[in-house]
């Protein structure tokens, strides 16, 4: 029998904010997709799909219990790198990249399960540490060698910002557990002097999207391509937008990938400064919805856990904003929701479900 507690603490406020912000992104698909050629179903009907799917899985995930998730965190690790090493010597090849490993009829990417992975397994290392004090750079060699691992093979796949997303998530959860000012410091420093390391990894056509960063002009129709043409389609967009399916840049085929990673170009062309604040607004509320259950938290374990799923909504929001209007560098990280991909989709509907099952049980446990 189901405890009715459960049900009440469900946060039925997150699920609403949910669709609000998949519906706009659904009406964004419907527009960005609508010259592309009619093969198969709609690419907003898919994105619905998954959406309706991955409200099943945060459900799952929500009644499975983050207590009995945490037994499963280094099995489900292991798991996650044992995957990433398929995917480097037989996963399937698309468009120079290789991320994807089939499994008869199904074809995972096991790059988006490290994010949860990375999740549940630095949750259950530090809930089993009880200090006081903030750690130093000793103590947190394994949790940062336990994000770092998936990280560099998926960086090898090669897939930059799913790598990079990895590293932010773990690092969100390591800097919630506080670390010595000092120690911060020097991992500043190591990061900074690993950089030319990193660069090494690079393929050429991600050290050119740097490059066209940071000269923007240097090479128009090439590397700064993207970069460009997002940027009209944001400025052009002004105050109140140029209609819903009257963006010139995405209806003429000017902007690249406007169904997954400038999704946001386009709503800012067709619905202009207006729209997208709306749907920001939205995702900072997500985010909000988030904070306050982390806050709520009963036990440790589920407030890592909480703050790790809304490191999953913040920051792929964050860089994607920043990176279609020219602040960071394209590096592929999709915008939650409001992008088109099933798997990405899924995988921070999960992470949402952490969120869910720490709130429905925020009543059985005391604060450690």
């Amino acid at each position: 029998m189901i405890d009715r507690r459960l049900v009440t603490n469900f946060d039925w406020l997150l699920v609403v904010l949910l669709a609000a912000v998949v519906g706009c992104g659904a009406i964004n698909l419907y527009s960005a997709a609508s010259s592309f050629e009619n093969v198969g179903t709609p690419v907003f009907l898919k994105q619905l799909y998954w959406f309706a799917i991955g409200l099943g899985v945060m459900c799952a995930v929500a009644m499975i219990g983050h207590q009995r998730l945490a037994t499963l965190a280094y099995p489900f690790y292991a798991l996650v790198v044992v995957a990433l090493m398929a995917v480097l010597l037989w996963g399937r090849v698309v468009g120079g990249a290789q991320r994807w490993l089939a499994l008869g009829p199904i074809v995972v990417q096991p790059s988006e399960l490290a994010r949860l992975a990375v999740i549940l397994v630095l949750a259950q290392y530090f809930q089993r540490r009880d200090q006081n004090e903030p750690y130093n750079l000793r103590q947190l060699v394994i949790p940062c060698a336990l994000m770092a691992l998936p990280a560099l093979l998926i960086l090898k796949q090669p897939d930059l910002g799913t790598a990079v997303m990895v590293l932010i998530v773990g690092g969100s959860i390591i800097l919630v557990n506080g670390v010595k000012l000092f120690s911060l410091t020097m991992a500043g420093g190591a990061f900074l002097g690993a950089l030319p390391l990193v660069w090494t990894f690079l393929k050429d056509y991600q050290k050119k999207r740097i490059f066209s960063f940071l000269d923007p002009e240097s090479d128009p129709l090439g590397a700064s391509y993207h970069l460009i043409q997002s940027k009209i389609a944001v400025g052009s967009g002004q105050f109140m937008g140029k209609g819903w399916m009257a963006g010139t840049q995405s209806q003429l085929h000017f902007l690249p990938e406007q169904h997954t990673d400038f999704a946001f170009s386009v709503l800012a062309e067709e619905w202009g400064f207006v729209g997208g604040v709306v749907v920001l607004i939205l995702l900072a509320a997500v985010v909000y919805r988030g904070l306050v259950q982390a806050l709520r938290a009963k036990d440790r374990l589920g407030m890592l856990m909480v703050v790790g799923a809304t490191a999953c909504v913040f920051w792929p929001s964050f860089i994607n904003v920043g990176m279609v209007v020219g602040m960071f560098p394209v590096v592929g990280i999709p915008l939650p929701f409001i992008s088109y991909g099933g798997s990405s989709l899924i995988t921070t509907m999960a992470a949402l479900g952490l969120i869910q099952s720490v709130a429905m049980r925020r009543f059985v446990f005391r604060r450690q």
